[in-house]
Formats: C-alpha cells, structure tokens, sequence
C-alpha cells in the first residue's frame, strides 16, 4: 500500500492578502496550518532535518531571503512512503518494509539523488539530503532539483537475491514518480552499481525499453560513466587542494587521514597519494591501519581487493584509537553523517577539513573547529563531483553521445574549480565561512528559478 504525503491540500487552502505596499501575503487558515504543524513535528522530524533547516534559516536571515519562498523551500514538493512486502530466501516469513522518496523543488529540472539502504532510513534525514541535494545542485550549476530516497532496511546480512527483490518492488512502488526526465536515482549508502542496474531493468520492463538514464552510478555495460566511481574522491581533493593555495599551502606532502574506504575515500586517497601527499590513516567497518611515513595507497588497493577490511594491511600497523583525532594537515570523513559533533570537535587536530561525507559536521562542532582556526571545506560544495558526474552519465545516456575518461575527468574538475572560485570570491565579500558562502550561492539560485517561474495558478 501506498501513502503519498502531499502538501497539495495545505496549498491550495492558502488566504491570500495585500498590504499597504501591495505585497502578496500568505499565510494558512487555522485547521491547515495545524495539519502543516502536525506534518513539519512528527513526518519530517529527525535531528539532521533540524540541523539542515537551522542553517538554511540563518542563511536566510543573512541574505534576506524573501519570506513567502523562505518558507516554501523549508518543505518538500513531494514525498513518496511505500509500504511493501519482503520475503527472505528461506520464504517463511513475510516482512514489511517502509521506503521513501522525496522530491524537494521541481523548478530547475528534473529531481537528482541517492537512493540509501540501511536500518535507521526515515522521512525527516530522506528530506533533510534532499534540501542538501538541491542546493548543492545549484552550487555546481547543474539543472536539478534536490531528490533523496531510501529504505528501512539493513543491507548487510541481505543475499544478493533479498537485496534483489527489495530493490526491484521499492522501484515499482517508485514508478508513479521518477523518470528520466522526473526523477533520476543514483547508489548511496548501502547501494551500488548493480542496485542502478537492478532499477533500470525493472524500469524498463514496466515501460517496454530500455532506460539507461532513468538512473545513474550504473555499471558502464550499461551505459554508465566510466569516471562516475571515482569522481566524488577525486572532485573533493581537487577543491581541498584548490582552497589550500588560497590559504597559502600546498597539499602535496600534507598529511592526510580519510575517515571511510568506500567509494569516496578510496579515491580521495588515491588521489592524494598521486598528488604526493601523505594518507596516514584510513578505516573502514572492519577496523583502521596507520604508517607516519604515508601509506602506499595502490597497495592497500590491492589489499583490500582480497580482504574484507583495510585492517591487517602489512604496509602500516592496525590502529585501535578514534581515527578522526589523528593529528594530521587534512581531515576527510567519507563515511556517514555526525561523526564530528561537539564532544569531539575539541579533539580534532587538523588545519583543513575536507566533507567527503554527507553532514559530517554538526553546526556546533562546525563552530568549535572554525573558532580553533580549521577551514572546513563543506560537503555541499567537496562532494559535488559525484551529481557533476552523474550528470555527465544522464547527458550521455538521454542524448547518446559518448565523452572519453580523459574528456571527462577534465570537464568535473573544471566544473568543480569553478564552482570553489565563486563560493570562494562570495566568501570574501560576505567574510563568511566556506558553508555559508556555498549556502548563498545555492539557496539564491534555487529562489530565483521559484521566483522567476512564479505562482501557479
């Protein structure tokens, strides 16, 4: 069964009033705004949510944002819960699992986000990535709306044919939604590249041809972007390195330790270890591994290509203590998000902090780390290769056309570079944080398109 969480209903029960300047004014009749209240405390609620809306209203306050659009973007246009069956291999019991989508601002193009398995997957976090999806879109320049999705699920102890038949009725239940001109998913958490594949066949099936771009981050047999692995890694150390100089120093020969070996840390750390710099540390699940003279990152690769963890690598020593207070020149989390709150951020001894993780930082530890003197290069501005380059794979998929991985490597860091050069000119004149800074750029492009298309009707 399906829930559809619209906010049609509040919208179109809104008064309307002229002041004396004849300003439109909206604001909601009683019994709907108590609905909006009833919606925004409880569906919606969750601490990253609240962490998300905190900083866009500070923002917001900074650049004047007008009130009527301020309070718009605070909801989602959209949100999709679904309620399905899930039946395990041994086909005794029948589970039900909850899943989402949400679609936060259809203005600027079709929606674009990752779609996260894991257990603790909820409406509040789901819209809270999907605010951060849109205005990281805007930052890079990219003709997207934020999207984000998921499901309450662990994928670990899954069978690869549990995860499967969850992946393949979660994207039927998507079906009324996306679209490769709606909504375009792409891995996240606890997904990967045969969880795209798995979407775009069933997809496809249910429209009767193939799709390639109803997804993105799919394996490159299928039309995917040959760059699209490596390009959230590789975009976040061209930034580090590009914000570095600014600063007066080089990161080549820093020392740099990476919190998380997935996809984004893996290549962060190659990155750095092609760019001479010294990658110290790294962890995974299963434990972390530590050498002062630098690791040498093509052969944890191959380490990790036979183990399950980075742990046990002979090229350093198993490190039992917390990784992220290494002292060290830059700090990548790569993980997941709250790792750096408050209680720790007094214990982290680094000069830059590179957000390869979505939300690492909290604002409280975001404010303690910037009064120590570390510049924090934020996730919505660090990790955007990864939509930069899925939207190299949607353009090549929706028009055929075929970029080489040189062309294309080229094309992401350009657009990266770029995009730091503005945040960083916007910092300057506003004497603002690197957040903040990056936060105006998206937030004041987003209203303008909301401003700019109007009110319908």
């Amino acid at each position: 069964s399906n829930l559809i969480i619209s906010l049609s209903f509040i919208f179109n029960n809104l008064e309307m009033q002229c002041d004396k300047k004849n300003k439109i004014t909206t604001f909601l009749t009683k019994p709907i705004y108590d609905e909006l209240v009833i919606v925004e405390n409880n569906l919606f609620d969750s601490h990253m949510y609240k962490e998300v809306i905190k900083q866009y209203d500070e923002v917001s306050d900074l650049i004047n944002l007008d009130s009527n659009i301020r309070e718009r973007l605070k909801l989602p246009q959209r949100s999709l819960v679904v309620t399905f069956p899930f039946r395990r291999d041994e086909y005794d019991d029948v589970e039900t699992v909850v899943g989402y989508r949400v679609q936060h601002v259809l203005s600027m193009g079709p929606t674009k986000g990752g779609i996260r398995y894991a257990p603790d997957v909820n409406l509040g976090e789901v819209t809270a990535l999907a605010i951060l999806m849109s205005w990281k879109s805007a930052i890079v320049g990219l003709p997207y709306g934020g999207a984000k999705g998921g499901v309450a699920i662990d994928p670990n102890p899954l069978t690869r044919a549990e995860k499967q038949r969850v992946t393949r009725r979660y994207t039927a239940e998507l079906l009324p939604i996306i679209g490769v001109d709606k909504d375009i998913p792409a891995p996240d958490l606890g997904t990967d590249e045969q969880t795209m594949a798995w979407i775009m066949d069933t997809y496809s099936n249910f429209v009767g041809s193939p799709q390639p771009g109803i997804v993105t981050g799919k394996p490159v047999s299928l039309g995917g972007s040959i760059t699209r692995r490596e390009s959230t890694g590789r975009g976040a150390v061209a930034v580090g390195q590009a914000a570095m100089e600014k600063i007066g120093k080089n990161y080549k020969d820093s020392r740099v330790v990476i919190q998380g070996f997935g996809n984004v840390g893996r290549y962060a750390a190659l990155d750095s270890y092609e760019r001479g710099a010294k990658v110290i540390a790294v962890n995974d699940l299963g434990g972390a591994v530590f050498n002062k003279d630098g690791l040498n990152i093509p052969e944890l690769f191959k380490h990790i290509a036979k183990n399950p963890s980075v742990k046990g690598f002979e090229g350093g020593e198993d490190y039992e203590g917390e990784i992220l207070e290494i002292e060290c020149d830059v700090l990548i989390p790569a993980a997941v998000g709250g790792v750096i709150t408050s209680s720790n951020a007094e214990k982290i001894k680094t000069n830059v902090l590179i957000e390869g993780a979505n939300s690492p930082t909290t604002l409280n530890a975001d404010k303690i780390l910037r009064e120590n003197g570390v510049m924090i290069i934020p996730d919505i501005l660090a990790n955007a290769g990864g939509i930069t380059a899925s939207y190299f794979e949607w353009v090549q998929n929706t028009q055929n056309y075929l970029w080489k991985e040189s062309e294309l490597h080229e094309k992401l860091i350009d657009v990266m570079i770029t995009s730091f050069e503005e945040v960083w000119t916007i910092s300057q004149k506003q004497n603002c944080d690197l957040r903040t800074a990056a936060l105006i750029k998206g937030i004041k492009r987003v209203a303008a398109a909301k401003l700019t298309r109007g009110l319908f009707p």
